[in-house]
């Protein structure tokens, strides 16, 4: 009896490691098929021109060179592009954090007429295609004189529906409304709740909010390609779309140093952000 249990225990102990190594070795596998794009684009960013065209191939610059950033910055708007694209991300992550975030706290907490059919009506929204909204919001920009302005960039992206509804969700699970009936009766005013007890207790669905927000706003093309107008004023994802304009001269080295370049910030944010990112996606995963 014994020997057949333990006979068990080996067999299972067998079993979970060949499952854990299976599970390693695709992982491996898939970061590997995932990466090989990125090294592949830096690899590139290092060729010389001549490299691209001859003969042998190899998986590693034959004649390393830095003349493509070199070019990049001298002879392009670059450096404008990049930081068109920081002031524009920025504004728009925090902007969007402090709206996003009170209206989830207003469909979270708050009790008041019509309230889901408000929301429902909101988050209906996201069904909307993007495409759709153009003419209409278009025009409003025009009215308002924000064409080819940073405004024209940063207010579309400042009010998310998924992160209205991304909030709401964190706020009801996150934030005990019995925490704040005892705020409001220790004389704590609403702003005072919201700003600090509510916002420290959903830190984990403002970092999730953020990067969305982020990606979003830095990887924009189609509405930056609609509403600016001077090379000046161009994002980085439009600006590098310019490269492309002439098919008989494409300088692919100085193409793939600045996609180097403008991907150099997502991953920085990312791996400090990782923590609350994967706290937020975690939430509530072992709750009741």
């Amino acid at each position: 009896m014994f020997l057949g249990r333990c006979d068990l225990k080996v067999s299972k102990t067998r079993k979970d490691r060949i499952v854990k190594i299976f599970i390693h070795t695709m992982l491996t596998l898939f970061a590997v098929v995932t990466l090989i794009p990125f090294y592949w684009m830096i690899v590139n960013s290092f060729k010389s021109s001549g490299d691209f065209y001859s003969i042998e191939k190899s998986l590693i610059p034959l004649n390393p060179t830095f003349q493509n950033y070199v070019e990049l910055f001298a002879d392009t708007f670059f450096t404008r592009w990049m930081g068109n694209s920081f002031v524009v991300s920025i504004l728009s992550v925090l902007l969007g954090l402090l709206i996003c975030s009170a209206a989830g706290y207003a469909f979270g907490v708050y009790n008041f007429r019509f309230k889901k059919v408000i929301f429902w009506t909101v988050l209906s929204t996201v069904a909307i295609p993007e495409i759709v909204t153009i003419i209409p919001v278009f025009d409003i920009m025009v009215k308002a004189n924000l064409i080819d302005k940073y405004a024209s960039l940063i207010l579309p992206y400042a009010v998310s529906m998924f992160g209205i509804f991304l909030m709401k969700q964190y706020v009801e699970t996150s934030l005990p409304k019995e925490l704040v009936e005892c705020a409001r009766i220790d004389g704590v005013s609403e702003y005072g709740i919201f700003f600090k007890i509510a916002l420290p207790l959903v830190k984990p669905g403002l970092g999730v909010l953020g990067i969305f927000l982020w990606i979003n706003s830095w990887s924009s093309y189609f509405w930056p390609l609609i509403m600016i107008r001077s090379q000046e004023m161009m994002t980085l994802p439009l600006g590098l779309a310019t490269l492309y304009a002439d098919p008989f001269d494409l300088k692919y080295g100085v193409l793939m140093a600045a996609n180097t370049i403008s991907t150099i910030p997502i991953i920085i944010i990312f791996l400090f952000a990782q923590e609350q990112f994967v706290a937020g996606l975690t939430v509530g995963a072992v709750k009741g």
